[in-house]
Parts: structure tokens; sequence; C-alpha cells
């Protein structure tokens, strides 16, 4: 694990627009931060690419996509965020490309964020472990959707349905990622994070036994304190920053 320490986010911005592939991405730690930055009074808004429906073993996609898309938004509610929007593309079976891209660029144009967070996109983990799929392509498809937002020249259909550019996004935080250099603290809000998480029950309840962050109280628990020994002993959500 890494030893460097972290420096705090900027907190120059009120709006900010989440973009992850599935329910439950958010409430693995960054919901904390989440739930802090809405009580500060900043708007957050969620944008998931896909609805989570191939994330339940024991369930068909047509039960768990509705059922995952309900689970989210509680768990958005409870740190705050009133907005949750599904792009509809399929779960598992996510392509990097243009229609990921004009998607995400429409959303940034609808929400106009100052700041845009998502999940780790690398290859792996701080500590070992590969990362999926999904994750590593809404990452970066959100990268590029973010320059995307603010040409009018890509995607013109964009300004057919009445979408101006927006080049006000500056920065993008990522979370869980092995390149953290910067974090929030989440002192007071890690309770939150967990009521968070804990709204994903038929996804929890559908994880085998033992896996890695089936008990949210001790996973999000350990992660704010394993940020927080790089970050004054506070616990601790920890981000790379993108500036863009």
């Amino acid at each position: 694990m890494s030893t460097v320490q972290l420096e705090p986010l900027p907190e120059d911005w009120s709006r900010a627009m989440a973009v992850v592939a599935h329910p439950d991405d958010l409430e693995y730690g960054a919901a904390s931060a989440v739930s802090r930055w809405t009580s500060e009074g900043r708007e957050v808004v969620y944008v998931l690419a896909t609805s989570g429906e191939a994330g339940i073993d024991s369930l068909d996609p047509s039960e768990a996509g509705p059922l995952r898309e309900a689970e989210e938004r509680r768990g958005a509610a409870q740190v705050g965020v009133t907005t949750v929007e599904f792009l509809g593309h399929r779960d598992g079976m996510l392509e990097y490309g243009l229609a990921l891209r004009r998607d995400i660029a429409r959303a940034i144009r609808r929400h106009q964020p100052e700041v845009l967070i998502t999940i780790n996109h690398h290859a792996g983990f701080d500590g070992g472990g590969v990362n999926m799929a999904d994750h590593r392509v809404v990452g970066n498809a959100l990268i590029d959707a973010a320059r995307d937002a603010g040409n009018r020249w890509v995607f013109t259909e964009l300004l057919d349905e009445g979408f101006e550019p927006w080049n006000g996004a500056r920065r993008i935080f990522v979370a869980a990622s092995p390149e953290a250099r910067h974090a929030v603290d989440v002192t007071g809000f890690v309770d939150s994070g967990i009521a968070s998480l804990r709204e994903h029950r038929a996804y929890l309840d559908g994880l085998p036994a033992g896996t890695v962050g089936s008990d949210p109280d001790a996973f999000l628990r350990q992660i704010a304190a394993e940020a927080g020994s790089r970050f004054g002993d506070r616990p601790a959500v920890g981000f790379e920053l993108i500036q863009l």
C-alpha cells in the first residue's frame, strides 16, 4: 500500500456530476465524501452507465436491473443526492466508443458540473487486484467526454437536442485510484456512507460469503482509516485529481 501523504482536494466548486458504471460503485468509499459535500450545500448528481442488471447471479437481468436502480436511488438519498440517472448501456458489456462518450457528454452539458467524479479507471488497485472492464471503460470515456462536452463540432446532434457546449468541468476526482494523491476528510460522514452502501441489500445478499466489501461497516471504516493514515489520521476518502 502507498505511504505517500495525501493533500486536500480543491474545494472551490459548487456543482459536481458523478459518472460510474454500476449501482454500488460510488457507495464503496466515495459516498462518504459525497455526504460531506452535500451537507455543505454542494450539488452532486449521479449518472450511471448501466443498471447493474448483470450483477446478481441468482436474478435474471430483467428483474435485477429495476431492483438495483431502486437500491441506487435509496443509497443516493442517504448522502443527500436526489438526481440519479441511468444511461441504459449493458452491464458487463460496456464498450469504449462514441455512443458512450456522446451519452456522457450530453449529461455533462445538461447538468453543467464544475467537477466530475468517477472511480478507478486503471488496470489495478493499490495493493493488488485487477480492475474490471466496465470501470476502466467508463473512466476513460468520461475523461474524453469532458472535452467532447465543450466542443460544439463534436456530437453536433447534441446541439440539435438543445445542449450547448459546456467547458466548465475543469477537474475529475477519481476514487479508489492507485494514483491517489489527494483526499477528503470524512469525519462524521462515514456512517452515512455505510448507510448508503447498506441500501444495496439485494446486491450484498447475493455476494459469496467472505467477499471483500460484503460487510459495509468493516470495509468502509477500514478504507477510511487507511486513507486517513496518510491524511493526518482523520477518516478520509482518497482521490486522484485530474486537471482538464
